[in-house]
């Protein structure tokens, strides 16, 4: 049997509806309206948070490593390899380099012979400072307080010694006539040359002091040979334009007379100048070279000197 429910147009007149509620309330009564579904929302959020479900807990969500690009890796920065040349010599100090070529010159004759050929002439000064080092280990090696000329301090040095004697010995002919044709180059090497050699110690035991008497022998034959070399070039003049016939006896009077052969050398080849390089004509007057110094050379008595040089 149905039923028919009275309607009630005076009531829909009565209130009468916007089209958007009409539609809203029109809806399935099972829908929810929105002011509804939010506040459920914010109170579900504010009062339980245990319940809702987060990505992370959920059992398809677990963790797993992300996939990364792979690294593009070239071959030569996963192994090891040497240093090229050029950096490697960076890293090299002066004697470390020095080592290397010498051993290399050793294996090598022929890049010995390029290496001699190729670098440049060793001046004094360099030559001077190499000696000065090896005074400076002679003079760390000795011990501290005792007797510097006793035998328990030769044992101690004699090594050093040595060094420095070589090294005398080894630059000593470098310097000397025809390998090197400045005779000013070649005596200012042997001024400081001689000057080391005053340095050597004095030994107690006559066992030990060849080692200074052999170095002033080849010292001396070395200024004989440059002074006879410098005789045949302008009379040698620029042996005593330079005090080096004072030098040369200052180091023999030093040396207690072991430097004698020098000066003899420079005596007889230079004779003829009035006595020099035994220092007794060098003040006096009637010498060749105080004559042309003075301007008087050739000179008669009662005459006018005859000038020489600039007017």
């Amino acid at each position: 049997m149905n039923v028919l429910l009275p309607t009630h147009p005076s009531s829909f007149s009565q209130y009468p509806l916007h089209h958007h509620d009409a539609h809203q309330n029109l809806a399935s009564p099972h829908t929810p309206s929105r002011m509804s579904t939010r506040k459920r929302k914010a109170d579900d959020d504010g009062h339980d948070d245990s319940m809702s479900i987060s990505p992370q807990a959920s059992p398809a969500f677990a963790a797993r490593p992300l996939a990364r690009p792979s690294k593009k890796v070239r071959a030569n920065e996963v192994s090891g390899r040497p240093l090229a040349l050029p950096r490697l010599l960076e890293t090299l100090d002066a004697d470390s380099l020095r080592s290397v070529l010498h051993t290399i010159c050793e294996r090598h004759p022929q890049i010995g012979s390029e290496v001699v050929a190729s670098a440049p002439r060793p001046s004094v000064d360099s030559t001077v400072e190499v000696l000065s080092k090896y005074q400076d280990k002679l003079r760390e090696a000795f011990p501290f307080g005792g007797n510097a000329g006793s035998d328990y301090a030769y044992n101690r040095v004699k090594q050093q010694l040595n060094e420095l004697i070589d090294a005398l010995t080894d630059f000593t002919p470098h310097y000397l006539p025809p390998n090197e044709n400045q005779t000013t180059v070649s005596l200012t090497y042997l001024d400081h040359a001689t000057k080391v050699i005053h340095d050597l110690p004095e030994w107690d035991s006559q066992s030990h002091k060849h080692h200074k008497d052999n170095a002033y022998d080849e010292i001396s034959r070395a200024w004989a040979l440059v002074i006879s070399e410098a005789s045949k070039r302008g009379g040698g003049f620029q042996l005593h334009s330079g005090g080096w016939d004072q030098r040369l006896s200052k180091h023999n009077e030093q040396s207690g007379g072991r430097m004698q052969a020098a000066v003899n050398a420079l005596g007889s080849n230079l004779g003829w100048m009035g006595g020099m390089g035994s220092g007794s004509g060098s003040n006096d007057p009637g010498s060749i070279r105080n004559q042309l110094l003075n301007g008087t050379y050739g000179a008669s008595p009662g005459n006018m000197p005859v000038r020489v040089g600039l007017w």
